[in-house]
């Protein structure tokens, strides 16, 4: 099977296009690995396959066949070494995860494009930017537990910050971080919270809940 040059050239400006759709989504929600990471991935994940297709003698009365498979089997494990680059470890969370799957995922379109699946390619990035573009927000509203900065005032005396933090244990929110500080006036102190709310949870209720609590002057919301 023989192709032309037009066509090699094609194939690599197509998987360049569909790699950047994809990288400029990540690019702009400032990630590690953006516009220009997944546009090589996938003109360098077409060109292997191309290479594999095409590169190599065919003269079956010699044993000399084409495999294509073998190379893109390398480019599907190789690309776990630079996702894995992507995935950092902040605390208790986990961050770059998705675009570790996106970068793997370009590859694959890299792979489609170069061995002439233009569609199956153009399918695949349509449906990963919608995943990344419009799940997000549902993911955040109903599904991911959002960051919160609270800050509260409370009474210097034993078991204060236990009874707190108890009733934030009690609704099922995670403390990330937590800060104390000397309050505005000197029986009092100031706590600097950053809470992992799930979805569901009243954020006002929860402010109100922790005014009313025996001890506590104040409680109010800040910027993360």
């Amino acid at each position: 099977m023989q192709i032309t040059i037009t066509e090699i050239v094609l194939r690599l400006v197509f998987a360049m296009l569909l790699g950047g759709l994809i990288g400029l989504e990540r690019e702009l929600h400032g990630r590690a690995a953006g516009f220009r990471t997944h546009i090589l991935m996938a003109v360098g994940s077409a060109l292997i396959m191309e290479l594999s297709m095409y590169a190599f003698p065919l003269d079956p009365a010699r044993g000399l066949v084409r495999d294509p498979a073998r190379l893109a089997a390398q480019v599907v494990s190789g690309v776990g070494f630079i996702g894995a680059g992507t995935v950092l470890r902040e605390g208790a969370s986990i961050r770059g995860l998705t675009t570790a799957a996106s970068l793997w995922v370009v590859s694959g379109i890299g792979l489609a494009v170069g061995a002439g699946f233009y569609i199956a390619g153009l399918t695949t990035a349509m449906l990963v930017i919608t995943t990344l573009l419009l799940l997000r927000p549902l993911e955040h509203r109903f599904l991911t537990p959002r960051s919160q900065f609270v800050s509260i005032v409370i009474a210097d005396h034993p078991g204060q910050l236990a009874a707190v933090t108890r009733l934030i244990a009690e609704r099922n929110i995670n403390v990330r971080t937590i800060q104390m500080s000397e309050g505005p006036e000197a029986d009092r102190v100031t706590v600097d919270m950053t809470l992992q709310i799930p979805p569901g949870v009243d954020r006002l209720q929860l402010i109100a809940d922790l005014q009313a609590l025996p001890g506590v002057f104040s409680a109010s919301y800040g910027q993360t």
